[in-house]
């Protein structure tokens, strides 16, 4: 027996990797649990070996509260207030000599190093050695002889033939307005080309489709039961009236209290009508003075600017001499077309080499293939079909059939 192949076609996969037959792993059967009968003993060694003793509740060793309550008045000055008096300090004299300010009479010079010891000096332009680009006229006259002028002979020239002007003289015939596209192609007649294309064969069957696909034959609808509403219990309100008194509104009993008394010192604040002086060091000492803006130095242009017209006349301008241009002959030849009454071979290589073949259909196309027969399927989803294929045997010429796996 062959492996088995596609119907479609065989590729290295499927050449090579061949399927087996898979043995299920055998499933091991649970046994039934069967309780044990008695009873079981649930005593433990710390049961066994451990006493019980009988303890009393511990004394609490903490001392009793003692109130310390009296009818007289708090000192309320601390030993900071009592020990440390307010003792009243003399400002001391500043020993600070006087500094009277005198404008300056003299204008403030503002002259600065750069200036002091940088002495303006006139530039000297160095020398140009460069040789003036300035045309020298000869007093020699030119001498415009060539190679050309001296060797060139002069012909005396035939005089041109002139042609007389012939009177126009309107044709009396009518206009003929074939053109050499009309008059060349001419449309012969020919056969008409050849289609290379396979023919569209339609697969087509009589018989009436079965709807039932596999998705409805292996998935069938289950009757699924509602889920249980739960039913919420109504509401009953307590009968009665409810007692809004707590433990702390029933028990706590208000005191009149009277605000604390602060116990911070009195402040020593002295305050003078003596306006205040504001004058500073950097006020008094540094003042404002009148500045001017220095002018920019300047560098004088050592290059003086061009003045006059521009003469822009190059030496192309000048020694350029325009001639006469005479066209040169042309000697293409006359396109001239030349008639053929061959009928035209429009046959080509991929006409003349082109062998149609019949279209094979895949029986992996139909439900059933038309010459095989049905096996089994695999638990993938593939069918697997048999065909009878004719072998011919040397002693006997009748055919023998063979059996070939084939997988869809």
């Amino acid at each position: 027996m062959k492996p088995p192949r596609c119907l479609c076609e065989i590729c290295t996969c499927g050449s090579d990797y061949l399927p087996y037959d898979i043995v299920k792993r055998p499933f091991r059967v649970q046994e039934e649990h069967k309780p044990k009968t008695g009873k079981i003993e649930l005593r433990t060694t710390y049961h066994e070996d451990y006493n019980a003793h009988k303890i009393q509740p511990v004394t609490l060793v903490r001392p009793l509260e003692r109130k310390h309550t009296t009818g007289g008045k708090l000192d309320t000055i601390p030993t900071y207030q009592d020990d440390y008096r307010s003792w009243e300090v003399q400002r001391r004299e500043t020993s600070k000599g006087e500094h009277i300010y005198h404008p300056p009479t003299v204008k403030f010079g503002n002259s600065t190093t750069f200036q002091d010891d940088f002495v303006p000096r006139e530039l000297n332009p160095r020398q140009s050695f460069k040789p003036p680009c300035v045309a020298k006229f000869s007093d020699v006259p030119f001498n415009s002889t060539t190679s050309h002028r001296t060797s060139y002979v002069a012909h005396q020239l035939e005089p041109k033939f002139v042609r007389s002007t012939e009177e126009y003289k309107p044709s009396n015939q009518p206009f003929e307005d074939l053109t050499t596209h009309r008059n060349d192609f001419k449309g012969l007649p020919g056969q008409l080309a050849k289609s290379c294309k396979p023919e569209n064969a339609k697969v087509g069957s009589n018989i009436h489709f079965n709807g039932v696909t596999e998705f409805q034959d292996r998935f069938q609808p289950w009757l699924v039961s509602l889920p249980e509403v739960r039913k919420t219990r109504e509401y009953i309100p307590p009968t009665g009236n409810m007692d809004f008194n707590s433990i702390s509104h029933l028990d706590y009993v208000k005191h009149e209290i009277s605000p604390a008394v602060p116990i911070r010192p009195v402040s020593n604040g002295r305050r003078t009508n003596t306006p205040f002086q504001g004058n500073t060091t950097t006020r008094e000492d540094f003042k404002a003075w009148g500045s001017c803006r220095q002018e920019i130095t300047k560098k004088q242009q050592e290059i003086p600017k061009p003045t006059g017209k521009f003469y822009d006349l190059t030496t192309f301008k000048s020694h350029y001499i325009p001639h006469q241009i005479i066209p040169a002959q042309s000697f293409k030849p006359v396109r001239a077309v030349v008639p053929n009454s061959a009928p035209f071979q429009d046959e080509t290589m991929y006409r003349t080499e082109y062998t149609p073949k019949k279209q094979e259909i895949c029986p992996a196309n139909y439900p059933s293939p038309p010459g095989y027969v049905y096996v089994n399927t695999d638990s993938h989803g593939h069918k697997f079909f048999r065909q009878f294929t004719p072998e011919f045997s040397e002693s006997n010429s009748n055919p023998i059939p063979k059996e070939v796996a084939v997988v869809s």
